[in-house]
């Protein structure tokens, strides 16, 4: 009978998780390596990567092998593997920042693949007078730096109300964004990062996609929302002015940032160039 019970277990729970597979629309199934040390590690790992009905992962601790089940119309393997490196777990695309790494319990700390620190000799000879040592000045300024000055220039062209501009300084902007390095992010960088980069790539894309400058006017109001994120993550060493403009969207306002407190609004250009406001100076 105690057989026969357990069997009966092993039947519920194999159909549970059948189940929950077959709710996966569209889905798509890939195989990739994510480090780990034990069973602590796979629920954690499979939490992070898990999201009901849209993304399932199973990890093997003796393989370091997940199977990873996705809708490929609402996420994809990127998505889903930088959720896990957020969670502590370096696998085959991104590095766990360094920060969170180190805050799992013993027994998960398994040994890291990729090394970024530097060896003693090494960081000795990096921090000799008059050798700049650029490992240790990295900053989220730093590793932003390409995308806040295509940001800029995108706000220059529509203050001008050039169309034409603002398409090829946002596709300069798509290109900053594929450039970022995650594994040079620190915990809180990775996680503004993290909500932020589906956004800002959306609006830079159709940005650069039209002319109109009424439509690029639209996405970059959100644009500036999620770049007004990342400069506030980055905490830049000149000020930054965040302004606002009370009249775009049928009265309901919309932001942006810009280099100087004199306002010219990029909503409106040479109609209504100095309507606005400066709002919060980020320093």
């Amino acid at each position: 009978m105690k057989s026969a019970s357990k069997i009966a277990v092993v039947i519920i729970v194999l159909l549970s998780s059948l189940g929950s597979f077959a709710q996966i629309k569209n889905k798509k199934t890939e195989t990739v390596k994510i480090n780990g040390n034990c069973g602590m590690c796979k629920a954690t790992i499979e939490k992070a990567g898990n999201q009901k009905n849209i993304a399932s992962v199973n990890w093997d601790k003796n393989t370091k092998l997940a199977i990873i089940s996705y809708n490929s119309k609402k996420t994809n393997q990127d998505e889903i593997l930088k959720r896990i490196a957020l969670a502590g777990y370096d696998n085959e695309k991104f590095r766990a920042p360094n920060e969170t790494y180190e805050k799992l319990p013993g027994c998960c700390q398994y040994d890291r693949e990729l090394k970024t620190d530097l060896s003693s000799k090494e960081t000795e000879k990096n921090n000799s007078p008059g050798i700049h040592n650029h490992a240790a000045s990295t900053s989220a300024e730093a590793s932003f730096k390409s995308i806040f000055d295509s940001y800029f220039m995108v706000k220059d062209a529509l203050i001008k109300a050039n169309g034409t501009l603002a398409s090829a300084k946002s596709a300069e902007l798509i290109n900053a964004i594929k450039a970022i390095d995650m594994n040079k992010l620190s915990a809180a960088e990775h996680t503004v990062w993290m909500e932020v980069i589906k956004d800002l790539a959306f609006d830079a894309e159709h940005i650069s996609e039209t002319k109109d400058v009424a439509h690029q006017r639209d996405h970059f109001a959100s644009l500036s929302a999620n770049v007004y994120k990342l400069i506030k993550t980055a905490k830049p060493e000149t000020p930054i002015y965040y302004q606002n403009c009370p009249m775009y969207n049928n009265g309901k306002g919309a932001n942006w940032l810009s280099k100087e407190n004199v306002i010219k609004n990029p909503y409106y250009g040479a109609q209504m160039l100095s309507c606005g406001s400066t709002i919060e100076t980020l320093k």
